[in-house]
């Protein structure tokens, strides 16, 4: 998603608890222009912190554009077992975040009166995922919070989208759960039979944060090849 951006000329500011990753991608980026990336260690769930990076970001590049809102977990686990604990947890991650920083960024972008807010749901929020009961909860929530804040934050000439993907190719999801068989199974319910990858969502976020989609918002758009 950053490269996109950046390949697009943007200024570009990320947040990322893994600092492993977005020192490998900064140094990627910086080869093509090191004035336009911005990143800050943050733990999303941390709603004080995660503010105040959104803040600084738009005293840093002097405005706040797009807003793109795509912190997950998508850990398995059964429902007999899961525990308060758990379940809060997950809501912290997937959810929460969405939300706070959602708030933060509408105090910068209603001083523009413009601004791009992209939330990404997941197409499992339509069709429902065994052992993946918190996950598919909080990533419907998301539907219900974009639908809500598009409503609110219009009269500020702000838009609000989600974005749900299908099960998409990244270097996460094949080392974790994508298995050549169950990539198999998912592809073969899908009306387009080819993987989704990251470049594939990465277009359409570019297209919902630009000025190509004026007049869209509280839109809920899969991007699944047909699944759901």
């Amino acid at each position: 998603m950053v490269e996109a951006f950046i390949h697009q000329q943007a200024k570009v500011a990320f947040i990322d608890i893994d600092h492993k990753t977005a020192a490998n991608l900064l140094s990627k980026m910086a080869k093509i222009d090191a004035s336009s990336i911005w990143f800050r260690a943050v733990d999303a769930t941390d709603s004080e912190s995660l503010q105040q990076a959104i803040r600084d970001v738009g005293q840093h590049f002097g405005r706040f554009d797009v807003l793109i809102n795509n912190v997950a977990n998508d850990a398995r686990q059964d429902v007999e077992t899961i525990s308060a604990h758990d379940w809060h947890k997950c809501m912290q991650i997937n959810l929460d975040p969405a939300f706070f920083a959602s708030q933060a960024a509408y105090i910068l972008m209603k001083q523009q009166h413009s601004g791009s807010i992209i939330n990404f749901s997941s197409i499992t929020a339509l069709l429902g995922s065994q052992q993946m009961t918190g996950y598919v909860t909080a990533k419907a929530g998301l539907i219900g919070m974009t639908r809500s804040l598009s409503r609110e934050f219009g009269e500020s000439g702000i838009r609000v989208n989600a974005i749900l993907p299908g099960w998409v190719a990244t270097e996460k999801q094949l080392a974790s759960w994508l298995t050549e068989q169950e990539e198999q199974k998912w592809t073969d319910a899908m009306a387009l039979k080819r993987r989704i990858t990251p470049q594939d969502v990465a277009k359409l976020a570019l297209f919902l944060a630009s000025n190509n989609s004026e007049l869209i918002t509280g839109q809920c758009i899969n991007i699944d090849g047909g699944r759901a």
